[in-house]
């Protein structure tokens, strides 16, 4: 049978809500689609959302035609909720026959652990439906979802993106805004929170960067006001939940779910990862989990043969919005790279519920497009000078708190930060490293007595970074080990033990990036993707020759620059900028130290020649001949690269950096046991050894030991931080007859 073609009635005419639009989309003259179809497509991949594509065209909906799938939906919604309290309450479906027992009990979804009276059955809030337009005209729905709110962030993401990518679609249709549906559903967690709670907090459990929903879960959560956490992130403490911070534990009192309710506990359930005793806590009232665990089971198909007599017994009415097991989609014009074509296309719709069991459908959806790419549309309900405005009611809220602490960050964040940071600086110190490596090798048989020591100097500072090969002596076979050192692998699967090749380093880049994207506006995040994936084109090119290769690194150390410039000049001076410049200054004051170490373990007669390299591997060249001439003198070269506070990057800016931000952490600690303390005495060591090189320049041999000896204490200071504030804390274990909590 012929699928319905959404533009066109019943008689041949195009339908009223396409004329507008078309007509916009012939106004953009030849070529104009297709570019703003490229816009979009560049904007989706600028987002980092995986595979998903938004279709230029969006599916409207007729105010009268959503109305009457309004009060479809509602009533499904409805009815699914009242099948999860019964099913996981009285079972009188079960008693009565309108089911059969073998359909929930052999069904996976069904949990157990979730029955009462010991069970968690708080409502439904949340609810999916998938539609297809039948060949009659009639909508039907063909899947209902009411576990998680699958697709609900990426609804948002496609009128984001339309509305800059093509707001002159917007003008000649009344198009209902989503705002205030996300407004009210916001306003509902809230007061979904236990009793006695005067300012809830509210989290989105996430699967991780793993999980195919993450972005949609990261959209969401922003336009909730919430928190994005991950199972790891949480630990439940007498009967609540926390979210592990820099600062301890941070009560979480709503949780939304967007993972599957058989992977929230792993101590009553079988699913894995999950928080231990999340299930006991949301009994016994300490948080509330919405959709609560076991509701996927109302959406499984084994039900879908059983609406109409469900419908009837559990709501008494009739069922509104029937289902069907098998139809052929409508069909509308989709984009399809050059042209417009008819594509079929299923519509899923969203609402939420409230407080007395009443549903609130949101006034648009996604409209899945049924071909090869995974595609969507955006869905338009038109707006009625009539339509009301469904938002959240006015409350008046106690006067909340000033906090500017940076405590509130999830150890997992600080984490990440800490490491993008490092990231960032070992990228830096690579790219630095080759291009001086390049610059004398270009000279080739030209080359200088005092550059071929100078190449030994570099030669160890690359072994250093893991860039070449340990055993590397031979200089000739430095050029080879250089375009080599693009693609090197790290020595172990985690580059955080090690430096790594520029393109493994760039990879890291990229993911930690992505873990700490709720933490970074849209600009921001957009500007680094852009510029490392020019950066990445050019490194990955670099294979031709030393010209190509110092090309790319030019490019790279300008990429970590930019980075570092975006991150002073956006990020508020808080817990994530905080850890993201204590990482920074953590890499560059061990590189530093271990670099002028290396410079100063030439022969003594090569004094000047490791003076000089040690001001050029600090960046510091200029400002010494400002302040001294031409003179060398170990002393004062000395002073400006490990004890002068003065020059970004010399060692002493990084530690007394280092101490004032650890300090920020932990203010008023005191003592050298202190991870301040600890970066003090680095420092102190630092202005001791310049203060004995000033006083007797024969001392100057010590420098290497003593510098090698700072950079393992940095290294330790390194590892301190990350056992103080990024090990994630022991999960509470229930036993049955009490709890079992670890020692953090």
């Amino acid at each position: 049978m012929t699928p319905v073609d959404e533009m066109v009635d019943g008689r041949g005419g195009l339908r009223p809500q396409w004329r507008a639009m078309l007509g916009t989309y012939q106004s953009l003259g030849e070529g104009g689609l297709l570019a703003r179809a490229a816009r979009l497509d560049r904007a989706v991949a600028d987002e980092g959302a995986g595979a998903w594509r938004c279709d230029p065209v969006p599916l409207p909906l007729p105010a009268a035609e959503f109305s009457v799938l309004e009060r479809g939906i509602a009533q499904r919604a409805r009815l699914m909720a009242a099948l999860a309290v019964d099913i996981y309450g009285p079972m009188s479906v079960l008693a009565d026959g309108i089911v059969p027992p073998s359909l929930v009990f052999g069904d996976p979804a069904f949990l157990r652990a979730c029955r009462e009276p010991a069970g968690v059955v708080p409502p439904m809030t949340i609810y999916c439906a998938d539609l297809a337009r039948g060949p009659d005209g009639a909508w039907r729905v063909t899947r209902d979802r009411t576990g998680v709110p699958d697709g609900i962030g990426l609804a948002l993401e496609n009128r984001r993106l339309l509305g800059a990518v093509l707001p002159e679609t917007f003008r000649p249709v009344q198009v209902r805004h989503l705002g205030p549906f996300f407004e009210l559903w916001q306003d509902r967690l809230r007061q979904m929170a236990p009793v006695g709670v005067a300012n809830p907090s509210v989290a989105v459990l996430t699967g991780g960067q793993a999980d195919p929903d993450w972005f949609a879960h990261l959209r969401l959560a922003r336009e909730l006001a919430a928190a994005l956490v991950e199972h790891n992130d949480l630990t439940i403490r007498g009967g609540l939940l926390y979210l592990k911070t820099l600062a301890g534990l941070r009560k979480i009192d709503v949780l939304l779910r967007g993972v599957a309710g058989r992977s929230v506990d792993p101590l009553e359930l079988d699913g894995r990862g999950g928080v231990p005793g999340l299930l006991d806590a949301a009994r016994n009232g300490g948080v509330v989990v919405t959709n609560p665990p076991g509701t996927d089971l109302c959406g499984s198909q084994v039900f879908r043969p059983h609406d109409e007599p469900l419908c009837r017994a559990l709501l008494h009415e009739d069922l509104l919005l029937p289902w069907t097991a098998d139809i052929s989609p409508s069909v509308a014009p989709t984009w399809a790279g050059d042209a417009l074509e008819p594509r079929p296309v299923r519509l899923r719709l969203f609402a939420i519920g409230g407080p007395h069991g009443n549903w609130t459908v949101m006034p648009g959806g996604l409209a899945w497009i049924e071909d090869a790419t995974p595609r969507c549309k955006d869905v338009w309900v038109l707006s009625e000078d009539r339509s009301s405005i469904v938002g959240p009611a006015i409350h008046t809220e106690p006067p909340l708190a000033i906090r500017r602490t940076a405590g509130d960050l999830p150890s997992r964040l600080a984490d990440s930060l800490f490491w993008l940071g490092r990231t960032v600086e070992r990228l830096e110190r690579a790219a630095r490293l080759i291009r001086a490596s390049v610059a004398r090798l270009q000279r080739g048989a030209m080359l200088l007595p005092h550059e071929a020591g100078e190449l030994r100097v570099l030669i160890r500072c690359l072994t250093d970074a893991d860039l070449i090969p340990d055993d590397l002596a031979d200089p000739s076979a430095l050029p080879a080990a250089l375009l080599s050192a693009i693609r090197r692998k790290p020595p172990s699967d985690d580059t955080r033990k090690s430096d790594a090749g520029v393109l493994s380093l760039m990879a890291e880049f990229s993911r930690l990036i992505e873990s700490v994207r709720d933490r970074l506006t849209g600009d921001m995040h957009a500007t680094f993707r852009d510029l490392l994936s020019s950066a990445r084109a050019r490194a990955e090119a670099a294979t031709g020759g030393l010209d190509a290769l110092a090309d790319a690194m030019t490019e790279t150390q300008r990429f970590c620059i930019t980075v570092a410039g975006a991150a002073a000049e956006n990020m508020v001076r808080g817990g994530g900028y905080l850890f993201l410049d204590l990482g920074r200054r953590v890499e560059r004051a061990e590189s530093v130290a271990n670099e002028v170490a290396a410079a100063f373990e030439l022969p003594a007669l090569q004094l000047d020649l490791g003076l000089a390299l040690a001001l050029e591997l600090c960046d510091s060249t200029l400002t010494y001949r400002g302040r001294y001439r031409g003179t060398l003198q170990a002393g004062v070269v000395l002073d400006l690269v490990l004890a002068d506070p003065g020059n970004p990057r010399g060692l002493a800016f990084q530690l007394v950096a280092i101490h004032a931000l650890l300090d920020e952490l932990a203010p008023g600690a005191v003592g050298r046991e202190t991870l301040a303390g600890a970066a003090a005495g680095l420092l102190a060591q630092a202005e001791a050894l310049v203060v004995g090189v000033m006083a007797s320049p024969a001392r100057a041999g010590e420098i290497p030991a003593a510098l090698r000896e700072i950079a393992e204490g940095v290294s330790a200071l390194s590892t301190r931080i990350g056992r103080k504030y990024f090990s994630l804390l022991p999960a509470l274990q229930s036993l049955g007859y009490g709890t079992l909590q670890g020692v953090a």
